[in-house]
């Protein structure tokens, strides 16, 4: 029972929230149940006039009256059934849709660290399936419930009237009963719980691999990707068994209580209506009564089950709802105007998790319009770095600024707007070319879009398509090439018009050909924009104003190209091995730098290799 409480006080926010606004509704769906019920009673309560009043007396003139009275009340029972369909079934729909919609809203505003945490298709789940079982609170389900247990008390007095002694027994059996109601419906709970998660991890696992087709059939892995769908499913099964058997229990002794309830008044039925205490009208009308009295019984093994499975589900949707979101953070009240683009690393130390520092003492200055490129071993930090200059994730000690502004305290809705990323992994909506390209800025004007491709060079293949931009690129871009899905990136971080950049190895999706092709956008999207830069082509790192060179979350160096490759360090020690160079046959630094790459990203003519074989040599 202290289960039930505790379920009933975790999801009661949310119930409130749903149930509130529709308080009138409930209050006419109620209104009109109570009608219909109250109506309902006019048949069994027609056995004692039809049998002691008519039939006995033969009073055969007072029949029409009776008649034209059931059929009144069953026309009152039809009509109020149909407006509570109506009304609350629909207004149940009414309710998952909203409640989908505030989960998406909340899940879309947590932290990125939340999301590498949950799997997508888990997060699908929580949103799509876990909010199902709410029309059962606010639609016909509760209602009928309630409208249930007011016909079942009206029967209770009108069988007590009749006969108590006989009636008592009947409630003794029945307060029998509704124990083991109470019981099955606590163990039902947790396991609907159960459920709710299975089924999470069955969809995001599938989803995983729906979308990964491509690598599940690259490796010849379709059984295996079987098996543990089916291993997930038996697991559902076994879920779905124990509801069931827990069902059937109680379906058992439902229909126990019935045989031994219909036994009872049958012997004191019988006895009482002998000696006289009963009519046969009376007896007639009682077990009708009952009939009233023990459906609702039925009725809340059915409605309480689904009612049981929605506050499993509710108690689920409330996990996720008291995520925090990543902008309720008290201090997050300043809304930030127009930025210059000044970035400023004060004694930065992050950990992901607690004891697993990732950046120790990290400190450097960006100034507006500088490109700052970072390069180092796979798993040194850049991305970190990265992801606290766009406020992915906030410093465990020390200070990140922008304008001088601790970033903390800044309301990200007014940083991010002005901040652009351009990814190695581009992401595309499985919309048109247009749709993509204007998602960093919807109210953008046709002659801005278009100049936005022009620059990115996306209108050169997208002029091949018959439907032009309006071309359907698939789901993530499948239908377009890696390059041409980041020259769409690109377009659509030139489209945003942002005061900060992050170009997180934008062009090693891209042929040396493509890459020539769309260099003048990236110089233009660049151009008066503080960009940070994860090492991709070598003309992007020559050209940054400063380099860090990130070992083990340490900044271990800092400078431009030349003074870089000139002392020796790290950088040299990068530059030189994944350049393939011995001792005396490297290259001077500068030299090479007009010659176009070739098709397997090295110089023409025998030159050094183009940055994109340094990259995939070192890592991130």
């Amino acid at each position: 029972m202290s289960d039930t409480k505790f379920t009933m006080k975790t999801v009661w926010p949310e119930v409130r929230a749903l149930i509130e606004p529709r308080r009138g509704m409930l209050a006419l769906g109620l209104l009109l149940v109570l009608i219909r019920s109250l109506s309902g009673l006019a048949l069994p309560f027609s056995p004692m006039i039809l049998i002691d009043r008519i039939v006995i007396p033969k009073r055969p003139d007072l029949l029409p009256a009776l008649v034209l009275g059931l059929l009144a009340a069953t026309a009152v029972q039809a009509v109020t059934s149909y407006v509570l369909t109506q009304l609350l079934s629909m207004e149940g729909q009414r309710a998952i849709a909203e409640l989908r919609t505030r989960v998406q809203a909340h899940i879309g505003r947590l932290a990125v660290g939340f999301y590498d945490s949950n799997k997508t298709g888990t997060l699908v789940s929580r949103i799509m399936s876990d909010v199902e079982g709410v029309r059962n609170l606010v639609g016909t389900g509760f209602v009928e419930l309630l409208g249930g247990l007011v016909t079942a008390a009206a029967s209770l007095v009108f069988l007590l009237r009749i006969n108590t002694e006989m009636t008592l027994v009947t409630a003794g059996v029945m307060i029998g009963f509704t124990v083991v109601l109470s019981q099955a419906f606590n163990t039902l709970r947790p396991v609907f719980r159960d459920r709710g998660r299975i089924q999470a991890e069955v969809q995001g696992r599938l989803t995983e691999s729906l979308g990964a087709v491509r690598t599940v059939k690259g490796y010849h892995a379709e059984s295996r990707e079987h098996s543990v769908f089916a291993e997930g499913v038996q697991k559902l099964l076994a879920n779905v068994i124990r509801t069931l058997s827990a069902q059937s229990v109680m379906q058992l002794s439902s229909a126990l209580l019935l045989g031994i309830v219909g036994a009872s008044v049958s012997w004191y039925g019988a006895n009482h209506i002998i000696s006289g205490k009963l009519t046969l009208g009376e007896y007639m009308s009682y077990n009708m009564f009952l009939g009233f009295l023990i459906a609702p019984v039925f009725q809340i093994v059915a409605i309480g089950t689904q009612l049981t499975e929605a506050l499993a589900g509710l108690e689920r949707t409330r996990e996720v709802m008291n995520e925090s979101r990543e902008d309720a953070d008290p201090k997050r009240t300043l809304a930030l105007g127009a930025i210059r683009g000044d970035i400023d690393f004060e004694h930065v130390d992050f950990e992901y998790e607690a004891g697993k520092p990732v950046l120790h003492d990290v400190s450097f200055a960006a100034t507006a319009g500088s490109v700052t490129a970072l390069v180092g071993s796979s798993g040194s930090g850049k991305s970190t770095i990265i992801g606290l200059v766009a406020a992915f994730h906030g410093p465990g000690a020390g200070v990140v600024r922008v304008d001088g502004v601790d970033l903390s305290t800044v309301r990200l809705d007014s940083f991010r707007t002005q901040l652009g990323v351009v990814l190695q992994d581009t992401f595309l909506f499985g919309g048109s070319i247009r749709e993509n390209v204007a998602f960093s800025r919807p109210d953008a004007s046709e002659a801005q879009i278009r100049e936005a491709c022009r620059i990115a060079r996306v209108d050169e293949f997208a002029d091949r398509f018959p439907e032009g931009l309006e071309t359907i690129v698939g789901e993530r871009g499948v239908k377009l090439s890696g390059g041409q899905r980041q020259r769409v990136s690109i377009a659509r971080a030139i489209l945003a018009d942002p005061r900060i950049l992050i170009l997180d190895e934008a062009t090693s999706s891209l042929d040396s050909e493509s890459e020539a092709l769309i260099q003048a956008g990236l110089e233009h999207l660049m151009s008066g924009r503080t960009t940070f830069v994860i090492a991709h082509r070598l003309s992007t790192i020559r050209r940054a104003d400063q380099i860090l060179v990130v070992e083990e979350g340490r900044i271990v160096e800092r400078g431009d190209h030349a003074a870089l490759y000139e002392a020796h360090g790290r950088y040299r020690e990068l530059y030189d091995r994944q350049h393939g160079l011995e001792k005396n046959l490297f290259l001077a630094p500068g030299e090479g730098d007009s010659v176009p790459d070739d098709a397997d990203g090295r110089r023409a003519g025998g030159g050094e290799p183009g940055m994109l074989d340094v990259i995939r040599g070192s890592g991130r």
